[in-house]
This record gives C-alpha cells, sequence and structure tokens, in this order.
C-alpha cells in the first residue's frame, strides 16, 4: 500500500488534489481512496487530506500517520506545523518552494525531493497561489506512481469548465516540467 498526506491550507485546494489523484490512479487500474480530514474549515487554516493507493482492495480508511509520500502545497507551512512527522525512511517530499534543496532543514527519513514553485508559476496562471494541480504534476514526476496522462483525464472528468480546465491543464503540466528531483543519500551511522 502506498500512502500520501497532503498539507495545505484551507482554500488552496489540498481535498481536491487527493480526490483527483484517486481518480487518476483508478483510470490506471489501481485501487485509491481519498480521504479528507476537516477540523478548522475557514480559509488560510492548516488542513490535511491523505490517500491510499494499492494493487488491492483498501478498506481502511483512518488518517494516515506514517506516509510514504508527503505533498506540501503552501511553502509557509513547515513554521507552523510538523509535516514530517511519520514519514518514513526513505520517504518522498514534494513541497511547493522556490528554494534551493540545500536551503531546506530536512529530517534524515527523507530520501526523495520534488521541488516546485509552485506559487510563482500559480500567479502567473491563475493570479492567485492556488497550487493543487500544480502539485499534482510535480508529484507525478517526482514519484513516477501515477502517468501525467492519467491526471489529465482525471482533471478533464473534474467539475473545471472551460477557462478553468484550461488553466488547470496547464498548470499540472507546468508542475510536472518544472519540477527538480532530488535524490537524498543518507551516510550510515559510523
Amino acid at each position: 500500500m502506498y500512502e500520501v498526506r497532503f498539507h495545505g491550507r484551507g482554500g488552496q485546494g489540498s481535498v481536491l488534489a487527493s480526490g483527483i489523484l484517486a481518480a487518476a490512479l483508478v483510470e490506471e487500474g489501481k485501487y485509491a481512496v481519498s480521504i479528507p480530514s476537516f477540523g478548522f474549515e475557514r480559509r488560510g487554516a492548516p488542513v490535511v487530506s491523505f490517500l491510499r493507493a494499492s494493487e488491492r482492495e483498501i478498506r481502511q480508511l483512518t488518517n494516515i500517520y506514517h506516509p510514504d509520500c508527503l505533498i506540501c502545497v503552501d511553502p509557509t507551512l513547515t513554521r507552523s506545523v510538523d509535516i514530517f512527522a511519520g514519514l518514513k525512511p526513505g520517504g518522498t517530499l514534494v513541497q511547493a518552494t522556490h528554494k534551493a534543496l540545500g536551503e531546506l532543514v530536512l529530517p534524515d527519513t527523507v530520501g526523495r525531493v520534488g521541488l516546485c514553485d509552485a506559487v510563482k508559476i500559480a500567479i502567473e496562471i491563475f493570479r492567485r497561489p492556488i497550487t493543487n494541480t500544480l502539485m499534482l504534476g510535480a508529484f507525478a514526476k517526482t514519484t513516477g506512481v501515477v502517468s501525467l496522462d492519467a491526471l489529465k483525464r482525471a482533471l478533464e472528468d473534474s467539475d473545471f469548465r472551460d477557462a478553468g480546465l484550461a488553466q488547470n491543464m496547464t498548470a499540472l503540466e507546468r508542475g510536472y516540467a518544472e519540477t527538480t528531483v532530488h535524490t537524498i543519500a543518507r551516510r550510515a551511522a559510523a
């Protein structure tokens, strides 16, 4: 089972992104379930959403405490929330940030990192910092768990229409194209 935890802020579309990713995984013949988590339901408050994917039927619908991958759609969130809590050793981080890898403070559990300057791109496309579809493209490039084509088909089947769909397709493609992926080699303790 592959488990993903989305971190964002209310209004950024983390829950929607989780649902679109689940639909894309199902499109590729996998089982997937998106699990929203609702606490403070106000714009700007930290929010979490979860996704499980597997080759077999999924019955577990609980929160994810030990994810394989973290997707952080807001670059400021790490200042107020420990997004790395429970990340499995060698786990993956897909982060919206303009910073280079060397400027980030990462725990030893992180083994792969996908970095995307999603806010800058979102401002160019949407004129607002809505980064969810950009980060789906970044996730596809960083992990290879889902194809860009499956994400495009899932996006077409979503509630986006006309100009909104075209903008989100552009965001998805740019998120994929403009993400840099890094593998972090950790030295074993002596």
